[in-house]
């Protein structure tokens, strides 16, 4: 007992039916837990019965005790659950001892379990019509988490966070179940910035009149990157690396020196991007504005089993193309004609993995090609390279691995912000009508309804999710006629929709004026959107000429994930998405990427293909990637084999090689052997 004496910090004290809890605190921590009884005496109340608890049994004690622990005590606390009649019996046992009790607040759950939980104005949590303090809310969010799924540790901080910051905790618990509280569900907000930029006049530009025509019918002046690229020799034949946010008209740049030279006679303008979705609106978009002043063909990837170019038109003014689909008409030795421009538009893909090596292989290719074909013009060829992107980590240094000028314009016309709710899978339809019906019902100060665009990862839950929106809206993906997504647009541009859903693969290249952005899903088809793409969809929120600001929504299920590949949950994606700092642009080469892109240099270089390798923007291990050219007889000397050749043509790594070679040798026939790959690829 002397050992308790001398531990005693706190003496706490509550009404518990018939008797008082006690209990005795030192530094935060319980020392003791008891039971007290009082008695009347003549002199007043006093200790009765005095029980200690250890190990669970209650072990009675001497009155004496309860009293050399109170005045052992640095101050005695009454808890205000004790009936006033009961406080009145405790302080008139303890005045008869000349101890004085202050009453305090506290956590009624606490007490009732034998803890010392006092609350404040600041601390206390409202749950169920009482208050309690943090520790037995946090208990109560474990429990309720529990039930609602499994919840990883960034989420659980999040919502900690929201449940001390509101003091609420059938908020909180309202939020796990799809609640849209927007006091709760609102993670930040990304401010407007409005960089000071003097725009040029479009009639002030040196362009070809036809150009220049065209361009002042549809504006009078150039929005500020373009200005600045302008500013900065676009018009002039320099590279230039273009990064700025997403609807800051980039576009327009690589338009307007690549379309320029055309009409001049200075070489048809090369329009690339990663996806076949892309190139075909891209296609489109290009036909319906040039298209009386230009040839614009198309050229996108050939088939594994035979070479499709029927469309394409080597000879035309304007070819727009995805990566793959211009590599390989370098790797097959076509001619593509004399080239002015080449726009590589979503250059941030040089980070990602089997496209970003192809993607470095193929700019070096194309300067190669210009130094072959027209080495009179200057460095490779007098082409002129446009970089575009909206979202770069290191953009200085991958400016100086092109050897391209900088242009980087970092505006937010609109302030947006971002909106964080947890969902089951089943109830994200339900929770995005919300939202979409919310969003339509309002107006800007430009008069202007809220519209929306809805992200999912796949064409089937485009329909799934449109057919459960109650106002008008359209699903919108490459799987559409042109006819229907033109109509799409129209419908959408005339506010006659609420929304469009459509894929995260089509992200780049959607042009909706929306003011909301929904993602049903964090996920491109079976990967984990990158903080890149992420950053470019949830940048189509909010636009200067139509809305005040934006808004974005991330329905997160807690475990969702949407492959077995896939080793992180959504909501764990969730938040390094809204907390991540943009990723460094650099291709990576593992001896396949190095193997793939040094074969594909001989096919097109030969000997020099060490230059070309040396000028990418990764670091190839040229001597070891030679060595294993030579070891698998991909080449002879510099110069590919026959097997080589064939693999470079169909883009095929080592190991899809040695496959094939082997069902070969098995005699089986080209069409199971395409299968066998397509099935390996999906496992």
């Amino acid at each position: 007992m002397s050992q308790q004496l001398a531990e005693v910090e706190t003496l706490f004290l509550h009404e518990a039916r018939s008797d008082y809890t006690v209990v005795v605190t030192r530094e935060g921590s319980r020392v003791l837990q008891g039971r007290l009884e009082l008695k009347e005496t003549s002199a007043g109340p006093r200790p009765g019965k005095f029980r200690v608890t250890r190990d669970g049994e209650e072990h009675p004690r001497p009155p004496d005790e309860f009293v050399d622990l109170a005045r052992a005590a640095d101050r005695i606390r009454i808890s205000q659950q004790t009936s006033p009649t009961a406080r009145e019996r405790l302080t008139a046992m303890l005045d008869g001892y000349q101890l004085e009790a202050i009453t305090v607040r506290t956590c009624r759950r606490c007490s009732n379990a034998g803890r010392y939980g006092p609350i404040t104005a600041d601390t206390a949590i409202e749950h169920n019509g009482e208050h309690i303090c943090r520790d037995c809310a946090r208990r109560e969010l474990e429990r309720e988490l529990s039930y609602a799924g499994s919840f990883t540790g960034a989420a659980e901080e999040r919502l900690e966070e929201l449940l001390y910051d509101s003091r609420d905790l059938d908020r909180i618990i309202n939020l796990l179940s799809g609640g849209l509280d927007p006091d709760l569900t609102k993670y930040d907000e990304v401010s407007a910035n409005v960089d000071d930029v003097t725009p040029v006049r479009t009639a002030d530009l040196d362009l070809h009149p036809d150009l220049a025509a065209h361009l002042e019918g549809r504006f009078e002046e150039l929005l500020p990157v373009q200005s600045l690229a302008v500013r900065n020799g676009l018009l002039d034949g320099d590279d230039q690396l273009v990064v700025s946010a997403t609807a800051t008209g980039k576009t327009l740049v690589g338009e307007l020196t690549g379309i320029d030279r055309a009409l001049r006679g200075e070489g048809k303008l090369l329009f690339l991007v990663p996806l076949v979705a892309l190139a075909n609106q891209k296609h489109e978009d290009f036909e319906d504005r040039y298209g009386d002043l230009l040839d614009v063909s198309i050229r996108v990837g050939s088939s594994r089993i035979t070479d499709d170019g029927n469309r394409f038109d080597p000879s035309a003014d304007v070819i727009v193309g995805t990566y793959e689909g211009i590599d390989h008409a370098l790797r097959t030795g076509k001619d593509l004609g004399e080239i002015g421009t080449v726009v590589i538009d979503e250059v941030h893909t040089l980070k990602e993995g089997e496209r970003g090596h192809r993607l470095d292989g193929l700019i070096s290719r194309l300067k190669h090609y210009g130094e072959e074909h027209f080495a009179d013009r200057g460095e490779h060829g007098g082409i002129q390279f446009v970089y575009l992107s909206a979202t770069v980590g290191n953009p200085e240094w991958l400016a100086e691995r092109l050897r391209a000028t900088l242009i980087e314009f970092e505006e937010r016309p609109v302030p947006i912000e971002r909106h964080v709710t947890f969902a089951d899978g089943r109830e994200k339809a339900r929770i995005a009508d919300t939202l979409v019906k919310r969003e339509f019902d309002t107006k800007s100060s430009k008069g202007y309804r809220g519209q929306t665009i809805i992200f999912t990862n796949s064409r089937r839950r485009c329909h799934e999710i449109s057919r459960k929106l109650r106002y008008d809206s359209a699903p919108y993906h490459a799987g559409l006629d042109y006819g229907r997504r033109k109509q799409v647009e129209r419908r959408f541009g005339n506010q006659d929709l609420s929304a469009v859903v459509t894929t995260a693969a089509l992200a780049a290249g959607v042009d909706f004026p929306a003011s909301q952005v929904i993602f049903d899903s964090l996920a491109m088809g079976i990967e984990w959107l990158s903080v890149q793409e992420f950053s470019q969809m949830l940048g189509r929120a909010g636009r200067p000429d139509y809305h005040d600001r934006g808004r974005v929504y991330l329905l997160v299920e807690p475990d969702g994930v949407y492959h077995n590949s896939m080793d992180r949950t959504e909501d764990e994606v969730a938040f390094t998405l809204l907390k991540g700092e943009m990723e460094d642009v650099t291709p990576r080469y593992d001896e396949t990427a190095a193997v793939e892109e040094t074969l594909a240099n001989v096919v097109v270089a030969g000997s020099g293909a060490k230059r070309l390798n040396d000028r990418m923007v990764g670091e190839v291990p040229t001597t070891h990637a030679v060595g294993k050219l030579l070891e698998w007889s991909f080449i002879d000397g510099l110069s590919p084999t026959p097997l080589g050749r064939a693999i470079c043509r169909h883009f095929l790594a080592p190991d899809e090689a040695f496959r094939i070679l082997e069902l070969v040798r098995q005699g089986r026939d080209p069409y199971g052997i395409v299968a066998d790959l397509e099935l390996r690829e999906q496992d």
